[in-house]
Order: C-alpha cells, then structure tokens, then sequence
C-alpha cells in the first residue's frame, strides 16, 4: 500500500483517528468533519467526494502492524511544519464534540503532539479554546 498523502488527506487522517480512537465513530464526530471539510481554507482544494476513500485508507493503515505509528509518521511527513498546530486543533475539535474527552483520546493527543513536536502551552491553549466552544449553558 502506497503511504503518500497531501496535507488535506493527512488533516482527515488526524480527525478520523481522533474519532476512532475510543473505537466507535461516533456520529456526531462524523458529522463536525464534514462541516470542518466545508468551511475550513485548508480544505478548499479537497473534493468531499472522497471523504469515505480517505477515511478507509486511515482505516485500513491504523488496523495494520504498528498502524498508530505509521499514520502518525506519514501525518508528520505530509504536512508542512505550519500545518502542525492545525492537525492539532482538528484533533482536539474532533475529541470534544461529545463533550467528553476520554483517555484513548488524551493518549492520542499526546502522541500527536510528541511526534509532531509542538510546545505545550500552543497545545494547552487549543485544548482550552475547544472546551470553551463545547461548553453547555
């Protein structure tokens, strides 16, 4: 299988592992990447009609040997280094749409920021702002 990816692809591979990562796409999840793929910039170029192939192939990768590893590697060598905070915040856009953040999601999000080496209070401060946003009256 052929691991090359454009930084569209890798950002829906971000989103689709933080969706996935507690093992039940959640359809809410499901939902606020669609809606992030239609309004975002980063995702002008992307035609949507490809959303299910992307999200098969991230699929099909995290089910492979050592699959976390290789999807985090090939998100980090397809996303240039502005992107990082970006694949970050989507991440944690996708974590708190349920308004509960479990551990496999904070586990995620932790390897997220070690490999793409992002300081903690940029990562601290998207955190906060996704919880701001996800805040019941």
């Amino acid at each position: 299988m052929q691991n090359h990816v454009t930084s569209e692809e890798a950002l829906i591979f971000v989103m689709v592992m933080a969706s996935a990562v507690d093992n039940a796409m959640a359809e809410k999840e499901l939902r606020r990447i669609g809606q992030l793929i239609d309004i975002l910039p980063v995702f002008a170029a992307f035609d949507k009609d490809r959303l299910i192939e992307v999200s098969q192939r991230c699929a099909e990768i995290l089910n492979g040997a050592e699959g976390l590893d290789i999807a985090l590697e090939i998100i980090r060598d397809a996303l240039p280094e502005r992107l990082y905070e970006t694949a970050y915040a989507l991440a944690v856009e996708i974590a708190a749409v349920d308004l509960a953040i479990r551990t496999e999601e904070i586990r995620l999000l932790e390897l997220l920021r070690s490999r793409l080496k992002l300081d903690k209070l940029v990562c601290a401060s998207l955190e906060r702002s996704a919880a701001v946003r996800y805040r019941a009256i």
